[in-house]
């Protein structure tokens, strides 16, 4: 894509799919989107450092709990509020 952006689809693992993100971001930082299964996988797995949510408030539908069957260690970086949107941000404890 224009920009050098790269979509790639891996069906063997979110272990592959960061492996395969990280070799092709050299020593660039890596971030992980996606929605709250993403997250869960990758929390549940160890995988991320950092965790940002944005925070809406509309209703779209019946929603996903994010920490539904895990409990994550989160220390509070970050809150930035806005008039539509929260940004707050944790740093994942191990």
């Amino acid at each position: 894509m224009r920009g050098g952006t790269e979509f790639r689809f891996v069906t063997d693992g979110i272990e592959s799919a960061l492996r395969q993100t990280r070799a092709a971001a050299g020593d660039r930082q890596v971030s992980i989107a996606g929605g709250a299964s993403t997250v869960r996988q990758y929390l549940a797995a160890g995988l991320i450092d950092t965790l940002q949510l944005h925070l809406v408030p509309i209703t779209l539908g019946g929603g996903e709990r994010l920490f539904d069957g895990i409990a994550p260690r989160l220390e509070q970086v970050s809150v930035v509020a806005g008039p539509t949107v929260t940004h707050l941000t944790y740093r994942v404890l191990r």
